[in-house]
């Protein structure tokens, strides 16, 4: 067994599945999955040996990703965030701030705002050299662990260069920086989502990271590879336990006055096995994704396009599917599937959207640019 997936193994049987009803009942972040992650070296997957991590990369990232998401969509998006911000920081953070990412600081990325709304690499906040370092002002619309990350992965506009944007590290207590009120949402409800405002919130100038006006080439180098991977591995892992739980009440769930289960009808059988190929094509689509960015094939980049788009629509419809067979009983809570329903909404929506990746497919496919 692989040096993070034994680490992992105890986690999700001790602390992230027993939790996950609880996490989503009552909005709550999954601290406790958060700190053993951290305590067991899982947070710094994608920090270098030489600062304390573990050395992995984004193969072995979506391992872990998707695990958790059987257990628990909340825990596995917020280790997805942390994940993005992680590794850019990794490339482009001091050491210092490596060494903490490698030591259990939870990250996250602090890129949506309402203003451009899907379109991420465009932020409306600014970023101002003044006496004491650089003052930022922005109203981000999500940030994923907002109360509870360390350090966010904040983009703005450039201060002086041309180019969409910069990103800077800042720590989540940086004065000026005001949170909003916790997330009470239809899924994905212990990720700990919220606004957050900043007004005049000043940072040291290094806590640039990358060069002035090259955020969008981090964005698209390192961030998106990453998060669309990482997201559509939550999209199959949420998935693919919405299919088991709903074999396990098929073949379970018996008409006693015919003698036969809920398996025995042909309808079902093929409802169900239709769940099953959504979610191995899913997962291959994923796998071949990864093949592709190690290999350096000329397919990676379309291939990381259609990743997220793929597999967060494929959930939306394995999940329902989920429902609809398990009918009156999958509005329970405890056979948890109305869970993994509601959970794998959120692919879909969150930036950049399933809308939003297939026009850059389609602009792909056509030969022509994304923006």
């Amino acid at each position: 067994m692989s040096k993070h997936i034994e680490a992992l193994t105890p986690i999700l049987d001790g602390i992230v599945r027993p939790q996950a009803e609880r996490i989503d009942r009552d909005a709550l972040f999954p601290a406790d999955a958060v700190t053993a992650l951290g305590d067991a070296g899982v947070l710094g997957l994608l920090s270098a040996p030489e600062v304390g991590g573990m050395g992995l990369g984004i193969r072995q990232a979506y391992e872990v990703v998707e695990r958790i998401a059987h257990g628990c969509g909340s825990t596995a998006m917020v280790v997805t965030m942390h994940f993005c911000g992680a590794a850019v920081i990794e490339r482009h953070g001091s050491e210092e701030a490596r060494r903490q990412v490698a030591g259990g600081k939870l990250a996250t990325l602090a890129f949506s705002e309402a203003g451009s709304r899907s379109h991420f690499w465009a932020p409306l906040s600014t970023a101002k050299s003044v006496t004491d370092g650089i003052a930022l002002d922005a109203h981000k619309s999500w940030i994923t662990s907002s109360h509870h990350a360390e350090q966010y992965v904040w983009s703005s506009q450039p201060v002086a260069a041309d180019g969409f944007c910069t990103l800077w590290l800042v720590p989540r207590d940086t004065p000026g920086i005001e949170i909003g009120a916790g997330f009470d949402g239809l899924g994905l409800r212990g990720n700990d989502s919220t606004p957050c405002k900043a007004t005049a919130a000043t940072i040291p100038a290094d806590h640039r990271l990358g060069e002035d006006g090259k955020g969008f080439d981090i964005m698209m180098e390192t961030v998106l590879p990453l998060f669309n991977i990482l997201n559509g591995a939550c999209s199959v892992g949420l998935m693919d336990e919405a299919t088991l739980r709903t074999r396990e009440h098929v073949v379970g769930v018996r008409y006693e006055h015919l003698d036969n289960s809920l398996a025995d009808l042909p309808t079902i059988r093929n409802t169900l096995a239709r769940m099953r190929c959504k979610v191995d094509q899913s997962r291959a689509l994923l796998e071949d994704t990864l093949d592709a960015l190690e290999s350096g094939s000329e397919e990676a980049s379309l291939r990381v396009l259609q990743a997220k788009a793929v597999c967060n629509d494929s959930a939306g419809e394995v999940c329902d599917l989920a429902m609809r067979v398990c009918g009156g009983a999958a509005f329970r809570k405890d056979l948890a599937v109305e869970r993994y329903f509601r959970d794998a909404r959120a692919g879909m929506v969150m930036a950049p959207t399933s809308d939003v990746l297939y026009d850059f497919i389609g602009k792909a496919v056509c030969g022509m640019s994304l923006l």
